[in-house]
């Protein structure tokens, strides 16, 4: 597959999403790559999930960096570089154990808290009815900040990919409190284990909340939790034969009696509200019977329903699924399902379903690394805001006070709403569309108003700036990221260090030259304008020598932050 035919898709990917703005679905990409090595092509590679043997390069650091964090930071691809591709991995996948600090009270000025002063953990404070919609912005501001200040590991990636499959609201489940001790569940459990982490979920009081769960009972079953167990959590849809009805409303009966404590934030059985009767499955679960149980016991029919559903080879294939849509390509033929889906569920099921052993197979993989696989999917909202914080070394300073941190943070995750993804709020319990919606998958966040936004957002962090009204200016400093390059005054190698981290695809040489001349030799030919220029800021960093390198740096990174290759991950 070409990195100019990749372009040109990406391109008519922006064309047809204008048109279908204003009203023409005529599919132009499909139309016109239909026979073509485009991104889709990755449908063609035949490579599986033997272990890696080529080389390990800058390029294949990269991808892994931009696969399992937000961003690649080029202190951390030089990490990288001094291991091999099997320790590399291991290394992302060693997440901390130690929870990160709770989110805090940062909003005492706009509404003030009556149990918790400025600066201090509300997550187990009293339920406050004035302060639930600032302790809401609060936890989202705070998970922004996990992210653009994450480590070299893969925690946060995977933290999104279990709050994106188990979605929830945090304006539908109305308490703060309740969404953050899910989050502080999805990340104790990153890796873990999924039968246990879907038990978890299936009794969390914001799950509960969130799909009626607290409402089921003996005399009104309510079936939304049960169909969304099986639908969307662990069996999946889209084969036959398939669960039905009387499946679903089994399950719920199954899942009666579970109740919130709203003070404690917990979930607690109410053997008065279970249904006691057996419930009967269908042919798709070997017509198993969950035997009703009373009083306390009626609790362990939850283990008896994960048992059933987890001896079913769709769970395995389902989440391995979701996990190679997230981590490598969303469209899965019959070769790569046969290829990559099955044994990676085989290797999900011989450890119990612990998720490690299956991600380190992949991300060792030699498919993981087929040019197939690389560049091939647009970047999120989030892959494209904090990653660029985080590549781009953009500073928030650590003596701000703490509800100026927040404001700051808070206004990355509100511009990510502009681009159709707001943390912490999928728009329904099947997540973002993008990680589901076929046939286009992550083509659907770019259309002809996010994209002018993403443009518009480089545009001013390297113009102007933002404040969040915190009085501090929060911008890219051109000569800060410059510096990253560990040649700075050769412009080839500069313009190369950029074109690295920034773009997705690498352009051609005489694209690198084009840029290279108009805006960091100012249209002249000699490649010492631009070395003279940086030594001499180097020697004295005056407002003149200073101003000269920070006008040429601003010319070329605007330049490179436009183009289509900034937006493919």
């Amino acid at each position: 597959m070409g990195k100019v035919n990749r372009r040109e898709f990406l391109e008519d990917v922006i064309a047809k999403r204008e048109e279908q703005t204003v009203g023409n679905t005529r599919d132009l990409a499909y139309e016109k790559y239909a026979n073509k090595e485009i991104p889709k092509g990755l449908q063609k590679t035949t490579s599986t999930l033997s272990p890696y043997t080529g080389p390990w390069t800058e390029a294949h650091a990269i991808h892994l960096l931009r696969r399992t964090t937000f961003g690649v930071k080029p202190a951390e691809v030089q990490t990288l570089m001094g291991m091999t591709m099997s320790q590399a991995v291991d290394t992302l996948l060693n997440i901390s154990t130690t929870a990160p600090a709770p989110p805090v009270n940062n909003y005492q000025a706009v509404v003030p808290d009556p149990t918790v002063p400025l600066g201090q953990p509300w997550v187990t404070a009293p339920y406050d009815s004035n302060t639930v919609g600032q302790r809401y912005y609060s936890f989202k501001s705070w998970w922004t900040s996990l992210m653009i200040n994450q480590d070299m590991s893969i925690l946060e990636k995977m933290t999104l990919f279990w709050h994106n499959h188990f979605a929830t609201e945090v304006l539908t489940v109305g308490d703060a409190r309740k969404s953050y001790k899910l989050n502080a569940m999805f990340r104790a459990n990153a890796l873990g284990n999924f039968k246990t982490l879907v038990k978890n979920v299936t009794l969390d009081p914001s799950m509960l909340v969130y799909l009626n769960g607290y409402l089921n009972t003996k005399t009104a079953p309510d079936e939304n939790y049960g169909r969304e167990l099986q639908e969307l959590f662990t069996i999946g849809k889209g084969f036959t034969p398939i669960y039905d009805e009387d499946d679903i409303k089994a399950a719920a009966k199954a899942l009666t009696g579970w109740r919130v404590n709203n003070t404690t934030i917990t979930s607690y059985f109410d053997s008065t509200r279970h249904d006691t009767t057996n419930k009967v499955f269908t042919s798709f679960y070997n017509n198993y019977v969950v035997v009703g149980k009373s009083g306390a016991s009626g609790a362990t029919e939850v283990d008896d329903l994960i048992y059933m559903i987890f001896n079913k080879q769709e769970t395995a294939l389902h989440i391995c699924r979701k996990l190679y849509r997230y981590f490598v390509y969303y469209i899965i033929d019959s070769t790569t399902e046969a290829n990559i889906i099955v044994p990676m569920a085989q290797t999900l099921v011989a450890n119990n379903y612990d998720i490690k052993p299956v991600l380190k197979e992949l991300l060792k993989s030699d498919h993981f690394y087929d040019v197939n696989s690389m560049s091939c999917y647009i970047r999120t909202p989030l892959d494209y805001l904090i990653g660029m914080f985080r590549t781009m070394k953009i500073d928030i300073p650590a003596t701000l006070s703490v509800d100026k941190k927040y404001a700051i943070w808070n206004y990355v995750r509100s511009y990510g709403s502009s681009l159709a993804m707001d943390l912490g709020d999928p728009p329904n319990v099947s997540g973002w569309p993008a990680y589901y919606q076929e046939p286009d998958y992550y083509e659907t966040w770019i259309n002809s108003n996010t994209l002018p936004k993403r443009m518009s957002f480089a545009d001013m962090m390297l113009n102007s700036g933002f404040s969040a009204g915190t009085g501090t200016v929060i911008k890219i400093n051109p000569i800060e990221f410059a510096k990253l390059c560990p040649n700075v005054g050769d412009p080839n190698a500069l313009i190369d260090f950029c074109v690295q981290h920034l773009l997705g695809l690498g352009l051609t040489t005489s694209t690198k030259n084009a840029i290279k001349v108009a805006e960091l030799l100012s249209g002249q030919t000699s490649d010492y304008y631009w070395t003279t220029a940086w030594t001499n800021y180097v020697s004295n960093p005056n407002t003149t020598n200073t101003n000269t390198v920070t006008t040429r740096l601003k010319s070329m990174l605007s330049e490179l932050l436009r183009l289509p290759e900034h937006h493919l991950c």
